[in-house]
């Protein structure tokens, strides 16, 4: 039995999401004196919609998008980087997953649980849609 979706040749390829689900890891984030001396937790999470073109519909794995290897990018990227804005470190691991050319679109949420003291967590979202300009622009800024 053939799974295959048919393509007459000028459809766009369907589009899958990947999702990863509260990432948690421990980061520099803040200005505070205290905030700058002692890593956070951070929880994170990930939704990375992308184009499933032949080749992955044919289980050739080096041209798919690895979600391990966007992991271990974004696990460094928090891990060995100092924040003092939350929207610096969401727009910094927006852009490590949209770096692959099949992403046509990527939403990051980041939550700092405890940054205010009667609510259980602050939280920021951006997100990323391929060929939006003000999208690109902020993450050339913010890099």
């Amino acid at each position: 039995m053939n799974t295959k979706p048919r393509s007459s040749g000028n459809e766009q390829p369907p589009l899958a999401t990947i999702r990863i689900t509260n990432l948690r890891l421990r980061t520099f984030i803040g200005f505070n004196p205290d905030e700058m001396e002692k890593k956070q937790d951070v929880v994170i999470n990930i939704a990375i919609r992308y184009r499933l073109d032949e080749a992955v519909l044919e289980d050739r794995v080096e041209d798919a998008l690895n979600y391990k290897t966007v992991t271990k990018r974004i696990i460094a990227l928090v891990e060995d980087g100092r924040f003092l804005l939350l929207e610096k470190l969401v727009a910094d691991i927006l852009g490590a997953c949209s770096e692959h050319p099949s992403v046509a679109q990527a939403s990051v949420t980041v939550d700092k649980p405890h940054a205010l003291r009667f609510a259980d967590s602050v939280s920021l979202t951006l997100e990323y849609e391929s060929g939006a300009a003000g999208h690109l622009h902020l993450l050339e800024k913010a890099s």
